[in-house]
């Protein structure tokens, strides 16, 4: 009986999941000085008015982002920033917003009207993180909308459209998967969490056949099953519990884990988490959290992993935390300082923001992890929990 309730819940789960949808679109920012033309130009090219167009410089305030859909490119997010050449203490956050929004951009389209230092820290920018960029000179003669749509279009590249499969390349059709969901204090009401209906589409994608259940009744659901299943994947908080039941001969991994390896950065990830031996009673390390929540005893950032990082390396460590959407500019002390940083799973951030916001740290030399693959080398599971993808 328990099993068909199981059952049940993963239907319900499935209609979510078609309803949310596995595709990725291509994020387009504008950026330029006040008053250049960036929201007219957001207006021009979906043909609806969803900027505020103003003669008075300085109408966008913070960067806005809205899902649209461009006439020859198809489903977009818009991203409208503030001036980049803004004034006064106010101007001066209002620049740093703009400058923060390249960090998730697939494409920039710098709008100018004379070219000076502003659209040259922006180029650099670019350059430096290697994010494409299109130049339109504003005001000076009509914009050609459909050769700037087919530039656009041609300047995006393919990762903006097709990400990297979850699962796709370590299952397929007809593969049972197991994903082990714990439901505590900080588990979402009501609802999964972003990355295991990520995972749970990614499988679907792929014809797989995927089964949920709580740590507490993974051994029923593996013995409910004819043949042990290709992989399981565990959220990263019950790693020690879920290794002690899965069988060495069955792949292991977490929902993090899977994700640090989509969104970019994995080779470095794994660099990183291999230093943690490494720490001194002292050292200073960096969670970095790319979401908004409230903060339970049992939140993973704040509580759970400095809790295992100082019992598994035995050593005296300092956490700080950097939550949201905060660039690592904004940090009080300097990057160098720290010995580690180790980022979220990134559900709700693109790789472009992954990339760049942890860019600054390996430029410093500071090793960077995961928190899944942090949290498997506490529980002596790290090797384990990446042998699957071993083959990359």
């Amino acid at each position: 009986m328990q099993l068909i309730t199981f059952r049940v819940r993963v239907d319900i789960i499935l209609y979510f999941c078609s309803m949310i949808g596995n595709e990725l679109k291509p994020r387009i920012g504008f950026f330029g000085r006040r008053n250049v033309g960036k929201s007219t130009m957001v207006n021009y090219l979906t043909g609806q008015q969803i900027a505020i167009v103003s003669d008075t410089a300085g109408t966008t305030t913070d960067p806005v982002r809205k899902s649209m859909e461009i006439g020859g490119i198809g489903p977009v997010v818009l991203i409208d920033t503030a001036g980049i050449d803004d004034e006064g203490e106010l101007g001066r956050q209002r620049v740093e917003k703009s400058m923060a929004a390249l960090a998730e951009v697939d494409l920039a389209l710098l709008l100018f009207t004379e070219w000076g230092e502003p659209e040259e820290r922006v180029e650099r920018w670019c350059t430096e993180h290697g994010t494409p960029m299109l130049k339109v000179r504003t005001k000076a003669e009509p914009i050609d909308k459909e050769a700037l749509i087919a530039q656009i279009k041609a300047s995006l590249p393919e990762s903006a459209y097709r990400g990297r499969t979850l699962l796709g390349d370590v299952v397929g059709r007809g593969d049972t998967v197991v994903l082990v969901t714990p439901i505590d204090s900080s588990a979402p009401e009501g609802r999964m969490i972003l990355p295991q209906v990520q995972v749970l589409r990614d499988l679907m994608d792929v014809h797989a056949q995927a089964f949920f259940c709580q740590p507490e009744e993974l051994p029923l659901t593996l013995a409910t099953l004819k043949e042990p299943p290709a992989l399981v994947v565990t959220d990263s908080q019950a790693f020690r519990q879920v290794a002690e039941v899965v069988p060495d001969t069955v792949p292991l991994t977490s929902f993090s884990v899977v994700l640090a390896r989509q969104k970019g950065l994995f080779d470095e990830y794994l660099r990183g988490t291999q230093t943690i031996g490494d720490l001194r009673d002292g050292d200073r390390v960096l969670m970095l959290e790319s979401c908004t929540h409230n903060v339970t005893c049992e939140d993973i950032g704040r509580v759970k992993l400095p809790a295992a990082l100082r019992k598994a390396t035995g050593k005296d460590l300092q956490f700080d935390i950097l939550a949201g959407s905060d660039a690592l500019s904004s940090l009080h002390a300097p990057l160098s300082t720290y010995n580690l940083v180790i980022q979220c799973g990134g559900c709700v951030i693109t790789a472009q923001q992954v990339r760049a916001r942890l860019l600054p740290a390996l430029e410093a030399g500071v090793p960077v992890s995961n928190y899944g693959l942090t949290l498997a080398w506490c529980n002596g599971i790290f090797n384990r929990a990446i042998k699957i993808f071993q083959h990359d």
